[in-house]
């Protein structure tokens, strides 16, 4: 098997000598120093947030910017940075407050100065790197205006009759569009989302588009992530719980609009068995958009999936008593002549209760109009052709955790007993905890998601786990109490317990522990989203002396009144670490029109003491195996 992998390298490299420029360059490749990499989390639909922060690098491009004209006080910073931003919406706005003349003119001041930027962000990678950056209708004029940006002399005017011969040709618009993008493409390497794309917010799948476009990017699946994905795997609970979802957040357009997926049957269903109550109002941020007639039939349809989703929920509960979830299967719990309910000893009131299609001797029982309903709504979601193609990119960019260049990387948390050991999760006979733990879980996500027409096996039953066990990593509490926060006016029964991971990851020995466990180095940090960072409290993202990072600081709008502020994002370069805290951002219009930028207040979580090169990452790793393939076959050349 080695030998004819040899021959197949052979093949690739016929020439001796090509083997060895190859040599030289992987070499030379690895000295340079590491690129950026970009950690977003919890963007919970909000896509013109995540958009800018994607256009800035979290603050990164106007610092690339400034750092390239330090010594020249009249470029125009912040006018400049928002071209890169937008250029097509800046340049829309140029040609309409303009006169031609000065409309040349702006293309002449900010041709050179976007070239100027886009050297000095690509002056950390190879020039193949760079070529491959650009778009490729201008990538060869784009190399030689590089070539020459900073021509003192010679070709001073080879480059200025280059830069009127596109203006003339109406070509610049898209170039300096094209400067732009490569810009921001240059500025970030590689971009790791950690987590929850979906839910809440009014645009994951403009956020699925983008991400699909990016040249690199890694995806930690998050527990609204899970749903969908198990949604279009196959289980019928997670249809339901994602359309309860989405008609609480007033997100049905979402599916219905722009996925496709008909939600009439669901409609017609809620409308006839179910009225309008208190505790079922939309959650919606732009509820003043919704007619008081819509707002109706969103309350009804979440009564209708919230039924629903119990249902088959307890069926799922019964399938599988290894989940150990029995004390979350509430319809049985009611008394249905009383209309209260009996948990853990204690009898409580049912508050805006409608049940009219539970028979109370069978709670669990869907009638036949449902087992049909339920069979409609999951056939049409995975009929989806735009949903399947995001679940796809969701599956193959993404996982449970990522190990990266040192740092460990999952949404949620690594179930821990109160003294810190690791909590199992026992199946079939078999423990999994910490590592093993989440390689099981992927291993069944991946399982089911390639056979969507299984339904109820133990694969597509732990999608549902995943969302709300006790054991799961994505969700890490001791119940969801969905049922309690609708049903029960008491709100002490509302209350989730958390894993004791939440707090026992402010110590500093314990994150070195679960560095360890997945074989990571001490030097190594843990990155989390998951839970909003309460700023406004006092509280810290950066968690345990730094070796731990919480960087969901609340995304989606609904989150901001208690974290006191709209995100945090990482960034790590060959310099280290550090974490920038977002402000709300306002609108495209605002920051095309008024230069207005997200602030981004930057914190230092980590600093090298020697510029990290790409030697030292999981690309480099990648390099030098191949570098000893490559000195393997050009000593042993004559021979293979």
């Amino acid at each position: 098997m080695e030998e004819k992998y040899y021959q197949l390298l052979k093949e690739k490299f016929p020439q001796k000598e090509q083997v060895l420029t190859e040599l030289i360059n992987l070499e030379a490749i690895v000295q340079l120093p590491k690129g950026t990499e970009h950690f977003v989390s919890d963007l919970h639909g909000e896509f013109d947030a995540f958009d800018h922060v994607l256009r800035n690098g979290s603050g990164s491009v106007k610092e690339k910017v400034k750092e390239c004209f330090q010594a020249d006080p009249n470029v125009p910073i912040r006018d400049l940075c928002t071209l890169i931003y937008y250029p097509e919406e800046k340049l829309a706005l140029q040609k309409a407050t303009l006169t031609n003349t000065e409309l040349i003119a702006y293309y002449e001041e900010n041709i050179p100065y976007l070239l100027q930027v886009t050297n000095y962000a690509g002056r950390k990678y190879t020039r193949s790197k760079v070529r491959k950056a650009l778009p490729p209708q201008f990538a060869y004029i784009i190399e030689e205006l590089l070539t020459e940006v900073d021509t003192k002399k010679d070709k001073v005017d080879y480059f200025a009759t280059i830069i009127q011969r596109i203006i003339t040709l109406n070509q610049a618009p898209a170039l300096i569009t094209a400067l732009a993008k490569t810009i921001q493409r240059l500025v970030v390497d590689h971009l790791h989302v950690v987590g929850d794309i979906y839910d809440r917010g009014p645009k994951p799948d403009f956020i699925m588009e983008r991400l699909c476009t990016l040249p690199s990017v890694d995806i930690q699946w998050g527990n609204h992530d899970i749903v969908w994905l198990a949604a279009v795997a196959g289980s019928p609970v997670a249809v339901m719980n994602l359309l309860r979802i989405s008609s609480r957040y007033g997100n049905l357009d979402i599916l219905e609009e722009r996925y496709g997926i008909n939600l009439r049957p669901l409609a017609n269903y809620a409308q006839k068995y179910y009225q309008p109550k208190a505790a079922f109002n939309v959650k919606a941020e732009n509820i003043h958009e919704f007619s008081k007639s819509e707002q109706i039939l969103l309350n009804q349809m979440q009564q209708a999936t919230a039924i629903l989703q119990f249902k088959l929920e307890g069926q799922l509960i019964e399938r599988r008593p290894e989940f150990l979830l029995d004390q979350r299967n509430m319809l049985t719990f009611i008394d249905y002549t009383s209309q209260t309910i009996t948990l853990q000893g204690q009898k409580y009131p049912l508050i805006d209760f409608q049940a009219p299609t539970i028979d109370p001797f069978n709670p669990l029982a869907l009638t036949p109009e449902e087992e049909n309903l339920v069979t409609r709504l999951l056939t049409s979601i995975q009929a989806s052709e735009k949903l399947k193609r995001h679940m796809d990119f969701l599956i193959e960019a993404g996982a449970m955790y990522l190990c990266y260049n040192g740092n460990l990387l999952f949404h949620g948390c690594i179930p821990l007993h109160e003294n810190g050991d690791l909590k199992s999760l026992r199946i079939n006979g078999q423990n999994y905890a910490g590592k093993s733990l989440l390689d099981f879980y992927e291993e069944q996500v991946r399982k089911s998601y390639q056979n969507p027409h299984c339904h109820f096996d133990l694969a597509t039953d732990m999608l549902w786990y995943l969302w709300t066990g006790e054991r799961s990593s994505l969700f890490g509490k001791e119940a969801m109490t969905t049922f309690e926060r609708y049903y029960i006016a008491d709100k002490k029964t509302h209350r989730e317990k958390k894993n004791a991971y939440y707090t026992l990851r402010n110590d500093e020995t314990i994150c070195q522990e679960l560095l360890a466990e997945f074989d990571l180095p001490d030097y190594g940090h843990i990155i989390n989203g998951h839970t909003p960072v309460k700023e406004k409290k006092g509280e810290d993202p950066i968690k345990a002396n730094s070796k731990l990072i919480v960087i969901d600081g609340g995304y989606a709008k609904s989150y901001q009144k208690t974290t006191g502020i709209a995100g945090y994002t990482l960034l790590s370069n060959s310099y280290g670490m550090q974490l920038a805290a977002h402000q709300p951002f306002t609108s495209v219009t605002d920051a095309v029109i008024n230069g207005t930028d997200i602030i981004s207040v930057k914190r230092l979580v980590a600093e090298v003491p020697n510029r990290t090169k790409v030697k030292a990452t999981n690309i480099g790793t990648k390099i030098c195996r191949e570098m000893a393939d490559l000195q393997y076959l050009y000593q042993n050349f004559d021979k293979i």
